[in-house]
């Protein structure tokens, strides 16, 4: 057989068999492919176990590319899987994810997993990595799986969205799917650290089971991995719930609902200090400043699309017993319709604007967000 491998610079490679990812680097250079992590295979992030056996684009995914950032932290979120279920036999694994800055996995564990607990497994995992652990990948039958996870509602429901034919990555024993691409072993994964751990409906729905989210970071240095750490505590010192807290500015009270700030009078003096400067600019800039109610008719919003399009993040309308159904305000946009609307228009007002420092509703997450929200036309 002949096969050709064209290189991201455009130049071409011609082999007679079908070879890895990590063969074709090493067929570049031997430097490259001590660095490589993982291979782009036409655009599609895969290990450097993976065979390309017909003509393909291939780039060699280093140490020193963001994607390679990304496999190394999926190896992590791996790895932590792998530990998890060893030393919790009854957890059960939901998906892993990763962030701008780190990865989560969600866990269903009757008693959760508690953030006290993270550094014993941040041991386990570092034994792990000190042995540098082949990590496997194969394609194996969805069939196969579904018989694997068949005591698994997560996996399972996971394994929906799958193709026939599925990848898994296997260490020791522990298996899973879900990935794009992992190190071939964890030898690399030598500075990570587990963050913390936070509640999170399974696939986002609030219908769903609670489950526990643990957060995570890796670095390919560890100067890279006290730089983040260090940016993240600088975070939390700056904080707007930790400063409103501390300063007295505002507070929020189980009781009545999250999401529902409770403004102090220091508090309530910086922001009249910043509506103020924003109505000032704003009326500098020639907008006119006009109130609207915080409650609409719901055909308001059917007409304007929020209620086809943004349904699940609108309270549910209030039946005024009338037949009439009110809405909460998701947006301001509809109301500032009404306004523009109000009058007879010719084109010599344009640009008419208008402004507003509205409080507007959205039950996403149970938080109630206040913003203000500009209208040109």
């Amino acid at each position: 057989m002949s096969l050709v491998i064209t290189l991201p610079d455009g130049s071409k490679k011609e082999f007679n068999h079908a070879l890895t990812i990590k063969e074709i680097a090493s067929s570049i250079a031997t430097s490259l492919a001590k660095s490589a992590v993982a291979g782009k295979v036409n655009d599609e992030i895969r290990p450097l176990d993976f065979v390309v056996d017909t003509d393909a684009r291939v780039a060699i995914i280093t140490d020193k590319d963001e994607e390679g950032l990304q496999v190394l932290r999926n190896t992590a979120a791996f790895v932590f899987e792998m530990v998890a279920s060893k030393q919790y036999p009854s957890v059960r694994l939901g998906t892993s994810e990763l962030e701008e800055d780190g990865f989560f996995v969600d866990t269903d564990k009757e008693d959760q997993i508690k953030a006290s607990e993270l550094p014993d497994l941040e041991k386990e995992m570092q034994k792990i990595v000190k042995n540098g652990e082949k990590i496997e990948y194969k394609i194996v039958s969805k069939s196969e799986l579904l018989d694997l996870f068949k005591d698994d509602p997560y996996k399972l429901e996971l394994l929906k969205e799958e193709a026939d034919e599925v990848a898994v990555y296997k260490l020791e024993d522990f298996v899973d799917f879900g990935f794009n691409a992992l190190l071939m072993n964890t030898g690399k994964l030598k500075h990570f650290k587990l963050l913390s751990v936070a509640g999170a409906y399974w696939q986002g729905k609030s219908s769903n089971p609670m489950l526990q989210r643990i957060f995570g970071t890796a670095f390919f240095k560890e100067a890279d991995l006290k730089a983040d750490l260090q940016r993240r505590e600088d975070i939390k010192e700056r904080d707007h719930r930790t400063i409103g807290r501390d300063l007295d500015l505002f507070f929020v009270d189980p009781k009545v609902g999250a999401g529902l700030p409770y403004w102090m009078p220091k508090g309530a003096t910086i922001r009249r200090v910043i509506e103020r400067y924003i109505i000032d600019k704003e009326v500098a800039d020639g907008y006119q400043h006009v109130y609207t109610p915080v409650l609409m008719n719901l055909d308001a919003y059917k007409t304007s699309g929020h209620w086809a399009h943004y349904r699940e993040d609108m309270f549910p309308p209030m039946d005024m017993g009338d037949g009439e159904m009110l809405e909460l305000r998701p947006m301001n946009c509809p109301s500032h319709i009404q306004i523009y609307n109000h009058h007879i228009r010719s084109y010599r007002e344009l640009p008419i604007r208008i402004a507003e420092l509205g409080m507007m509703h959205r039950s996403k997450n149970q938080v109630l967000c206040q913003v203000y929200n500009v209208f040109v036309k």
